[in-house]
């Protein structure tokens, strides 16, 4: 197990009450492409925590393997979730996120919609927002694709990807050039609804160049410490303030990857205000909490995709919202209902 240094008090200028215990959740993630948000394998990316104690882990992941028949063991299988999504063990996910399982009201996932949140994050970057923004932003990705056209919209967001990637690829084209001339496109044809969110979007993007031209700029003199386009920073940010909730301090044990650098953890540490005590990174396998937020992660992203896709599935979504409570209005919230673009 890897431990990274705790936060000190240099790390934040305010903290919850220091005798208040830590809460420690095991996280883990589900469709992560990186920065590609839109030519990507996955449209959704989730984010779970688990705040249950090992034991009750332990227990819960043998029950789960004992209900789909599997000869495995918590302590020595990391299992993943696309075995509970086969129809012949639907109930025993039934079972996982119910009321009988060891889940609820112990459990949290963050859902982000790739598009959604790159559209949120190129409009943040390139225009003055407002009380309406948000609002605006979630209106114009539903609309978008039936104002514009699927291909002509899908266009405009891969340009507005390039566009904010932190590094782009030698053989591409400038990507602001790419980005100016696709909100052009937009522009040209006009659509019949000129008040739609989608076109009022538009009309906001349009005159953008400088500030593409700085970002730009600044992307490739400096990165920073995290890409603006990875959905892992908003959504550890989200799960820390979660179960910061009451003025507990979090910490962290998070399944090993090479994108949670101790500088990158360091910036998450800034942002919380003190809130994030300690980030461990472990093998999966090594503690059971980690199974069950695959498990979390893995079934809420395929069933959020499929929704996303226009196949739903009222139960297992009935049983995933008291899991997915997302402020309303973030960039990267997510409803059940409505959900599908277009």
């Amino acid at each position: 197990m890897e431990q990274l240094p705790p936060i000190t008090d240099d790390d934040a200028m305010s903290r919850p009450p220091a005798h208040l215990h830590p809460v420690e959740i095991a996280c883990d993630e589900s469709g992560s492409d990186g920065e590609n948000l839109v030519n990507g394998n996955t449209d959704v990316f989730t984010h779970a925590s688990v705040g249950l104690d090992r034991t009750a882990a332990e227990q819960g992941l043998d029950e789960t393997f004992d209900r789909v028949r599997s000869p495995a063991s918590s302590a020595l299988t990391e299992y993943k979730a696309n075995v509970l999504l086969r129809p012949k063990h639907r109930r025993a996910l039934i079972w996982l996120l119910g009321p009988s399982g060891p889940l609820l009201g112990g459990a949290h996932v963050h859902v982000v919609d790739k598009r959604h949140f790159l559209l949120a994050t190129t409009t943040a970057l390139l225009t003055d927002t407002d009380e309406e923004t948000a609002d605006l932003v979630l209106a114009a990705h539903h609309a978008g694709p039936e104002t514009y056209g699927t291909e002509r919209w899908r266009d405009f967001l891969a340009a507005a990807n390039d566009l904010l990637r932190a590094r782009t690829r030698p053989d591409a084209p400038d990507p602001v050039e790419a980005f100016g001339r696709s909100v052009e496109r937009l522009h040209a044809v006009g659509p019949a609804d000129a008040a739609g969110p989608a076109a009022r979007l538009t009309e906001r993007l349009l005159p953008t160049r400088e500030r593409a031209d700085r970002i730009r700029l600044h992307l490739a003199q400096d990165p920073g410490d995290w890409p603006v386009l990875d959905p892992l920073f908003p959504a550890l940010l989200h799960t820390i303030g979660h179960w910061s909730t009451g003025g507990r301090r979090v910490t962290v044990v998070h399944d090993r990857q090479n994108t949670l650098t101790p500088e990158r953890i360091g910036h998450v540490a800034a942002a919380t205000g003190g809130a994030l005590a300690e980030v461990q990174l472990v093998e999966a396998r090594q503690d059971p909490r980690i199974g069950l937020a695959d498990f979390l992660a893995g079934t809420t992203r395929k069933i959020a995709s499929d929704l996303l896709q226009g196949v739903e599935d009222p139960e297992l979504t009935d049983l995933l919202r008291p899991y997915t409570d997302s402020p309303a209005g973030s960039p990267a919230s997510w409803r059940w209902s409505g959900s599908r673009p277009g």
